[in-house]
């Protein structure tokens, strides 16, 4: 690198070759930025795997929109089915630790359920208008299929407040955040 500087001293005039040797900096700058933006498996972090974020996600409990095969909100990072406040439930709506036992108040009280609402909506509760789980599409996600889920309605905006896009749902409706379901399904 240093015989380079030096040949290229030698051939241009100082402002020439610091002209030169910035536009070399910002090259190689530019293919380290280059190589990480394309490096596979951080495409998660932009906003989740499958999706980039051109729509903000519905509003769920925990933050990701994952939900299950019905559109009910679970936790992102095991399944597990949650209630509209974000409290892990068991089948019969009752919030649980992780283990399994019933949460209790400080008097040694089982804690109160809360509703379970299905992530479409009640975004759509949240802001106002009637929404549908409607169109999807698919990408390969972690070794399996994960089915990116449009949450649609009649509005002219979407979550993050640009103009709404017909994207995969049906009828007149308009793209108003997303949702995602992970299959299981190998890819």
């Amino acid at each position: 690198m240093g015989r380079v500087a030096e040949r290229l001293a030698r051939s241009s005039s100082r402002r020439g070759f610091l002209a030169r040797l910035g536009q070399g900096m910002m090259l190689a700058a530019g293919a380290g930025v280059v190589a990480k933006a394309i490096r596979p498996g951080e495409a998660d972090a932009y906003h989740f795997c499958g999706h980039t974020f051109t729509t903000g996600s519905c509003v769920h409990p925990l933050g990701l929109p994952r939900i299950d095969a019905h559109g009910y909100p679970i936790r992102p990072s095991d399944a597990r089915p949650i209630d509209n406040i974000g409290r892990l439930v068991n089948g019969r709506g009752e919030p649980v630790d992780d283990n399994g036992h019933p949460l209790k108040d400080p008097d040694g009280n089982p804690l109160p359920p809360a509703p379970r609402t299905k992530v479409c909506d009640q975004t759509g509760k949240i802001y106002g208008f009637e929404a549908h789980l409607q169109g999807s599409w698919y990408r390969c996600c972690g070794g399996e299929v994960r089915k990116l889920w449009d949450c649609c309605a009649h509005n002219g905006t979407r979550i993050n407040g640009d103009a709404a896009l017909h994207g995969y749902c049906y009828g007149s409706r308009n793209v108003f955040c997303v949702t995602y379901y992970q299959t299981h399904v190998p890819c």
